[in-house]
């Protein structure tokens, strides 16, 4: 039986990690409600703006219901803002008010924007551990990854040494967009690490 993979539908990217995890042989499932949360074996929270994410997780009122399931040991992936949230800490979050809150699904310190603005966006080939190729990596305002905890595995860097993807025990996370380029190899790794294979 197909994983049930939710995808996080509050804001950013939704309907590229739904085809991708189709892709990957999942059962994709969009994730706005409580109950829909429940009923998922793991979530996907996709690119998007981190702030607006937290705010809505927040509004309806998913925030601590999310925080609970991946204390439980729910496996997420998140890519761009969703690397954000599922790090242990943030900085540069934002305004007092309307802060990205951090998850902590990850032993991990993430910076928000830390290339720029969105002109500055770019594209690198990257090393990528657990696929057995490079992906061709989309980094759109992205987040670096500043500090890494004992528990987690850095996945690719890019060429100045930065971590730009992690992995701690059932938690995935990349600074990029694997979901516009890489034909849903890194979903498919998240798939198989949702059913225990990788």
């Amino acid at each position: 039986m197909s994983a049930r993979i939710g995808v996080l539908a509050l804001q950013g990217d939704t309907r590229e990690h739904l085809a991708a995890l189709g892709a990957a042989g999942a059962e994709p499932l969009t994730v706005r409600r409580r109950a829909e949360l429940d009923s998922v074996d793991a979530l996907v929270i996709p690119g998007g703006e981190s702030t607006t994410m937290s705010h809505l997780l927040r509004e309806f009122d998913l925030l601590e219901p999310l925080r609970a399931r991946l204390a439980d040991g729910m496996p997420a992936y998140g890519s761009c803002a969703g690397m954000i949230l599922l790090a242990s800490e943030i900085l540069d979050a934002g305004a007092a008010g309307r802060e990205a809150t951090p998850l902590k699904a990850i032993d991990m310190t993430v910076r928000r924007n830390a290339f720029g603005r969105q002109v500055d966006s770019f594209e690198e080939d990257l090393e990528f551990g657990g696929l057995d190729s490079g992906v061709h990596a989309v980094f759109i305002r992205a987040p670096v990854v500043n500090r890494v905890g004992g528990g987690v595995r850095v996945l690719a860097s890019l060429v100045d040494g930065r971590p730009v993807a992690a992995r701690q025990d059932r938690i995935l996370a990349t600074a990029f967009h694997p979901e516009l380029t890489e034909a849903s190899r890194v979903h498919q790794l998240f798939v198989s690490i949702v059913d225990g294979s990788h």
